[in-house]
């Protein structure tokens, strides 16, 4: 396991130890299926609503292939990077820090990759329009602002941007650092 998944392991524990059972509750989309599904009979309440879905993050085997990506864009991704996002299936994690909330992006299943790199393709398209260097988002910031959180690919350091815009500034040195300094929000993870 690498510095950036076991900062995120530990962040995803503290967050679970927030949960009165230890789980987090999504809706129940059937055409959005995730491997970090609980069935109902491994939740304290097998009775919940139809509606709901448990789930716990859960370690990705095999884990997502950056390979495709490397091609299109014709660049290494930053290890940073690979290894965040090929870390777990599970939905976004919430957590606060002294710049404020950060909703950390994680992906749900295969899908949710697939879009991802669809979304990390059209921002690199439109860093080298503006002539920028490479960053790749990983979380969001307060649910009513345009700002995102985003990691530079040469040098790893994490950034505070806004679309459209070069980065605002550096958050960080680097992402297992800003991890480590989040703590879990007590609010319910989004699935998108």
């Amino acid at each position: 396991m690498g510095s950036i998944q076991l900062a995120l392991s530990e962040l995803v524990k503290n967050a679970l130890r927030l949960t009165e059972e230890g789980v987090f509750y999504a809706e129940y989309d059937p055409d959005w299926r995730s491997l970090c599904e609980l069935p109902a009979l491994e939740t304290k309440n097998p009775a919940q609503a139809p509606e709901l879905i448990a789930w716990r993050p859960v370690p990705q085997t095999p884990t997502v292939d950056f390979s495709g990506l490397e091609n299109a864009l014709e660049t290494s991704i930053h290890p940073d990077i690979v290894e965040y996002f090929s870390s777990f299936w599970s939905s976004t994690i919430e957590g606060k820090s002294i710049e404020g909330h950060a909703s950390l992006i994680q992906l749900w299943n295969q899908e949710d990759f697939d879009r991802l790199i669809e979304n990390f393709i059209g921002h690199a398209l439109a860093k080298r329009q503006l002539k920028e260097p490479l960053t790749l988002f990983i979380a969001t910031t307060e649910a009513d602002s345009e700002y995102f959180l985003s990691i530079d690919n040469a040098t790893g350091a994490v950034l505070l941007e806004e679309p459209g815009r070069p980065p605002l500034r550096q958050v960080e040195d680097n992402l297992e650092t800003f991890l480590r300094r989040l703590t879990p929000a007590a609010s319910q993870p989004a699935v998108f």
